[in-house]
């Protein structure tokens, strides 16, 4: 299967799923997320398909939220709410079914990985980065809340101190950073970042299906119970924050390449 925004694989019992909107650093607008979801359905049933790697073209994973069309009708529109609601909701089904699908995950991270991009890389099982990648959870730069369970899957993974230094300062973070809070499991050069994701893939490919799946679904319980709740809480916070004066600021610096001025409204 290939289309204009992701492009699918298979080879060797592994499917590769490419975000494929290099323009945008592969931001997630609407039809992307309805290709990658369709990609990832596929995966899921196709009983050739034991590993999945997802990734992105032109040497970046995911800039995020595709801004474009989040503002398509106007930074003022009564609207943009909703819109945002829409979108928010459609990333957080991408995240479910990342966790959902028994088979493992591997996201091969290089350039930038933000926003929704860096929590989706953290609803994958297996991360490796290239030394280039660059994670930040940008959201309260601009006024909103992490979307795709970015705030539940940080708590999991690494605990509130740090969840709360990420999200609430919004720094960026190189993938040595990443790899010291354990949220990666390999840091490469990126002329070795291919071969190293394959050689994963590769060996996780000959171990048994079905016990990598129980382990997948065991991991899920005891770790990820919580994540559709999280989800729902997420969709209904993002949509209050649109409703900001601050969003509106945020969002409009950020277009304007400027410092925001807040006003807590």
């Amino acid at each position: 299967m290939t289309s204009s925004l992701v492009e699918y694989r298979i080879e060797q019992h592994i499917a590769t799923i490419t975000m494929n909107d290099p323009r945008t650093l592969n931001a997630f607008s609407t039809s992307l997320k309805t290709e990658m979801m369709d990609a990832l359905n596929q995966a899921d049933t196709d009983e050739q398909v034991r590993v999945i790697v997802l990734q992105g073209a032109g040497n970046n994973f995911s800039s995020g939220g595709h801004i474009g069309e989040m503002l398509e009708n106007g930074i003022d529109s009564d609207a943009l709410a909703d819109k945002i609601n829409f979108m928010v909701s459609e990333v957080a089904e991408i995240s479910l079914k990342l966790r959902n699908i028994h088979k493992p995950i591997i996201a091969k991270l290089e350039g930038a990985v933000a926003g929704a991009g860096m929590n989706l890389a953290l609803t994958c099982d297996f991360r490796i980065a290239a030394d280039n990648a660059k994670f930040v959870q940008a959201f309260v730069n601009i006024g909103l809340v992490p979307d795709a369970g970015g705030i539940y899957l940080l708590n999991q993974l690494i605990g509130a101190a740090k969840t709360t230094e990420l999200v609430m300062l919004g720094d960026k973070l190189t993938a040595e950073d990443m790899a010291r809070l354990n949220l990666l499991n390999e840091v490469i050069s990126s002329d070795r970042l291919d071969a190293s994701v394959l050689a994963l893939a590769t060996r996780l490919s000959n171990l048994p299906a079905k016990a990598l799946a129980s382990m997948k679904h065991m991991i899920n319980t005891h770790a990820f119970m919580g994540l559709n709740e999280a989800l729902d809480m997420e969709i209904n916070q993002q949509t209050m924050m649109a409703q900001t004066e601050d969003f509106k600021e945020g969002i409009s610096a950020f277009m304007e390449k400027r410092q925001p001025v807040y006003q807590d409204k």
